[in-house]
């Protein structure tokens, strides 16, 4: 498909700036929803990039997800006439203020863990279940077992 250089750079940039790309499975929408480019120019760009290998598609929900490889990187720096020094947004590292631990709770005494014995009860005489004198009795005949017997 003939895609205008205008609007392949336009698509290209977009996906180097992100570094990820999402486009609606609608090839008839009159332009994708971030770029001001018909949409099926967008996925018909993305699915060559993708059968040459610099980007890797995944398709949910009626979203086409398409991301980029190493490989894609160096293509679209080489294409867009970037230095090396530029990485998509993907790729940056995010400074990030270090999370309380365990959701802002303070440290239990002993660790995370504490030993069994300290949850379970303690009836050191008692058992549970039956007692002696229990006499089940079983009687044929109820359910689906034998055929009731006639008296």
């Amino acid at each position: 498909m003939y895609i205008p250089t205008a609007n392949r750079k336009l698509i290209y940039e977009n996906l180097f700036k992100d570094g990820v790309l999402v486009a609606k499975k609608d090839f008839n929408a009159p332009r994708h929803q971030d770029i001001a480019v018909p949409n099926l120019q967008v996925i018909k760009a993305m699915q060559s990039l993708t059968s040459r290998g610099y980007v890797k598609t995944q398709f949910s929900w009626q979203y086409y997800y398409y991301t980029l490889t190493d490989e894609g990187i160096e293509y679209l720096r080489e294409y867009l006439h970037l230095p090396s020094e530029i990485f998509p947004a993907t790729f940056k590292k995010v400074a990030s203020t270090a999370a309380p631990r365990f959701g802002g709770r303070p440290e239990r005494e002993g660790g995370f863990r504490r030993e069994r014995d300290d949850y379970r009860r303690r009836d050191e005489g008692k058992k549970e279940g039956a007692t002696g004198d229990f006499r089940p009795e079983f009687r044929g005949g109820f359910g689906r077992g034998r055929a009731t017997q006639q008296q």
